[in-house]
């Protein structure tokens, strides 16, 4: 069934995680590459057109956002990674696997590499 985003029981549906924090082995430094430093991943994904209330009140019949939180953090902390636009394109990369997922977007920022700012990179794939 194709279902029109301008149905009235219908609209456009994106999950969300905002503040994600946690340390990962990330950096081309001396002292990046011998300890995990804090990350901030925020991260929304495109579900497209989906009723405006499930089909009951079952947790398999949506996108789990505990998946999507475990996956952001396994993709970050697995092993080390030199630079951080590698690591968001492996995280979006497998966000973008999800199934319903028409759209990704994801910003990381390392929060303490300068003093005075935080440094981030976000990318966009998919539909939106």
């Amino acid at each position: 069934m194709n279902v029109q985003p301008t149905s009235p029981l219908h609209g456009q549906q994106r999950l969300t995680l905002t503040g994600l924090r946690f340390d990962a082995n990330l950096g081309i430094l001396d002292s990046e590459k011998t300890a995990p430093q804090p990350i901030r991943v925020d991260a929304e994904l495109n579900l497209g057109p989906q009723p405006l209330a499930p089909q009951d009140d079952d947790i398999f019949h949506v996108l789990d956002y505990r998946k999507v939180r475990k996956i952001i953090i396994d993709e970050c902390t697995a092993h080390h990674v030199n630079l951080l636009e590698s690591l968001i394109g492996q995280v979006a990369g497998r966000l973008m696997q999800l199934p319903g997922v028409l759209g990704v977007r994801v910003k990381i920022a390392k929060l303490e590499i300068f003093d005075d700012c935080e440094v981030a990179i976000q990318v966009e794939t998919g539909q939106w």
